[in-house]
């Protein structure tokens, strides 16, 4: 069944591959609705409920998957989505909308992130650019192979911080949790890298 969020078949010759992405609506795997996005997000609340009062440490859905992906990207782990489509849905709003209001949890719009979220998916997703410009592949086809990417990112990011509040349900509602995953992670692959340089004895 074709997903209307997501369908992006007609291009303008002259429209950026990021606004067509920008149009897409990444899927995420519904048992993380419950056990991450709804603990950590006001997700599917209402605008006119008082959402502060819960404890929310993040806004919108889309939050936590911007940390979910961010996590996968750092720590270069993927992970597929099932192949059944009962177990994945949309997450309910298109990439091109995301950060783009201040927050009601005073935090300011951030669409650049949106630039960062595309530029990491152009290096890290295997696609032969040449043949795009040639016009022998589809830019919906290359649009989607940048989701794909973007979504098996999120999804191991979202399997890591499901396992972080299993063990501790109160984990990430430390203003350093975050802070604390990205540094973690960011030094464990300097240490990778260093360990890659060094030279070995003749």
């Amino acid at each position: 069944m074709t997903d209307n969020l997501n369908n992006i078949d007609y291009v303008d010759k002259d429209e950026r591959i990021i606004d067509v992405w920008g149009r897409r609506n990444p899927k995420f795997e519904k048992h993380y609705e419950q056990s991450v996005i709804r603990v950590l997000s006001d997700y599917g609340i209402g605008a006119s409920e008082n959402t502060d009062a819960k404890g929310k440490i993040l806004g919108a859905g889309y939050e936590p998957y911007i940390m979910a992906f961010f996590i996968g990207l750092y720590a270069d782990k993927k992970i597929p989505l099932s192949d059944d489509s009962e177990d994945v849905k949309v997450l309910g709003q298109p990439l091109d909308k995301w950060g783009n209001l201040d927050s009601k949890k005073f935090r300011k719009a951030y669409p650049k992130l949106r630039d960062y979220i595309f530029i990491a998916l152009v290096a890290k997703t295997p696609i032969d650019w040449i043949a795009l410009d040639k016009g022998e592949i589809k830019v919906a086809d290359v649009v989607t192979q940048l989701i794909k990417t973007m979504e098996e990112y999120a999804n191991y990011g979202f399997s890591f911080m499901a396992d972080k509040l299993e063990s501790d349900k109160g984990y990430f509602f430390s203003k350093r949790a975050f802070l604390d995953i990205f540094m973690e992670l960011t030094d464990r692959n300097a240490k990778v890298d260093d360990e890659d340089d060094e030279v070995e004895p003749l």
